[in-house]
């Protein structure tokens, strides 16, 4: 059984993480099938949105901790520089889901904890149940965080807000979350699947181009610089004007009537 479940359909690339038996815990195989797919799904341009959720009712709940203990911690006894190098490809997974452009959607059903809470908040949108259970956990396993999950709570909840989720590790429904500012939408558990894949159809129907334009803006915001953010968004307006879903919607504007996006 793979550990990561690959499937494609009208523009739409959807990922799902397939360990059911230990809650899609992250494991090596695991990683290194995502952080291909998402390499893949970075380049192709039919792949219009990605799409990330958890097989039969649960997102992920982190490092595979029981494979850490049986090996002697996270990284088993590799020399510490090779830990670093090796956590940190495997976090790359994360940059792209931020980076890629194009949008990025994470569909949480019952746990997302750790290094899958961190994969989530690397989304641009999450869609949770309202009684999923969301948590940094690293603190109660002895560890301090990894997947850029201290960046992007950051980002979404504040430096203090963040530090706090962090060090007292509360557990969070979905409706919590959503209050917070930490997931996008709480929708019923029933309706998680059928609400993020609409979202994800949606964007597939959109002008793509224009959306990685438009995160690639953000991009340059997170870095703090005003003059940054709006080179930024000269060049890349700039750039928008030249597609061609940009003159269909301008079209589409003057005659009444529904733009067609082509993702050009």
């Amino acid at each position: 059984m793979a550990a990561l479940v690959e499937k494609f359909e009208n523009g739409v690339l959807t990922l799902t993480l397939n360990r059911p038996e230990r809650k899609n815990a992250l494991n090596q195989e695991m990683l290194e099938l995502l952080l291909a797919a998402l390499q893949r799904a970075a380049l192709d341009p039919a792949v219009r949105c990605v799409l990330m959720t958890g097989a039969e009712g649960s997102f992920c709940v982190g490092g595979d901790v029981k494979a850490f203990a049986a090996g002697g911690g996270a990284g088993g006894g590799l020399p510490m520089d090779q830990r670093a190098a090796g956590l940190r490809n495997s976090m790359e997974c994360s940059r792209l889901l931020h980076e890629m452009p194009k949008p990025t959607i994470a569909a949480i059903e019952g746990a997302a904890a750790g290094a899958g809470l961190s994969l989530a908040m690397a989304c641009d949108f999450r869609i949770a149940g309202e009684t999923a259970k969301l948590t940094t956990a690293f603190a109660k396993v002895g560890l301090s965080g990894d997947f850029g999950g201290t960046y992007f709570l950051s980002q979404l909840v504040g430096p203090a807000k963040a530090k706090e989720l962090y060090l007292s590790s509360p557990v969070l429904s979905g409706a919590q979350a959503e209050k917070m500012g930490i997931v996008s939408r709480a929708a019923p558990d029933s309706d998680v699947m059928k609400e993020a894949r609409a979202l994800a159809q949606q964007f597939a129907s959109g002008p793509t181009v224009t959306y990685g334009l438009i995160k690639k803006n953000f991009i340059a915001a997170e870095a703090g610089a005003l003059k940054t953010a709006f080179d930024a968004e000269a060049l890349h307006h700039s750039l928008a004007s030249a597609t061609e879903d940009h003159k269909e919607a301008s079209a589409a504007f003057v005659e009444k009537r529904a733009a067609a996006f082509k993702g050009r």
